[in-house]
C-alpha cells in the first residue's frame, strides 16, 4: 500500500501512476541503457510544437529520477539532437571517452577542494594577495 501512495504522489522515486499509464497506453519501447533506464517514444498524429515535431520521447528511470544518469547518446536522442536512438545504431566508445561518474553534489561524497569550509583538516591561512573590500574606500 505504501508503494502505491509513493507512486501516486511523488515523481522523484521513479514513475508516477500517470506516467506509467501513459507509457503503457502510448509508449513504444526504444531501448534500455546500462543503468536500467528505459526509453520510449510516441508519434502523435499532429505535432504540438513545430520545433520538436510529432514525436515525443521520454525516459523511465530505474530508481531515483536523476538526469545525470542519462548517458550522452540517450541524452542527445531525448533532446531531438539525433534521430537515431543509441539502441538502433552500433556505437563503440572511443578510447579517450571516460566512463560515467554520478553527480555527487549534495552528498557526503561531494568534491570539496582544499581550503573549502566543508573540507576536513585545517584551512590554510590567507596569503598576502587578498585585500578585503571596505565600504567607503
Amino acid at each position: 500500500m505504501k508503494q502505491f501512495w509513493i507512486q501516486f504522489f511523488t515523481w522523484w522515486n521513479g514513475t508516477t501512476l500517470g506516467t506509467r499509464f501513459h507509457t503503457w497506453r502510448f509508449g513504444q519501447f526504444v531501448g534500455e541503457d546500462e543503468f536500467g533506464n528505459k526509453y520510449y517514444r510516441y508519434t502523435q498524429p499532429q505535432p504540438i510544437d513545430s520545433n520538436v515535431g510529432a514525436e515525443r520521447r521520454w525516459v523511465v528511470y530505474n530508481g531515483d529520477a536523476d538526469a545525470s544518469r542519462v548517458p550522452p547518446g540517450w541524452r542527445a536522442w531525448l533532446c531531438h539532437n539525433g534521430d537515431i536512438a543509441p539502441s538502433e545504431e552500433t556505437y563503440t566508445p572511443r578510447e579517450w571517452e571516460k566512463p560515467f561518474v554520478p553527480n555527487m553534489t549534495g552528498t557526503a561524497m561531494a568534491y570539496r577542494p582544499r581550503g573549502s569550509m566543508l573540507s576536513t583538516g585545517k584551512r590554510p591561512s590567507a596569503t598576502g594577495d587578498y585585500v578585503p573590500w571596505t565600504p567607503g574606500e
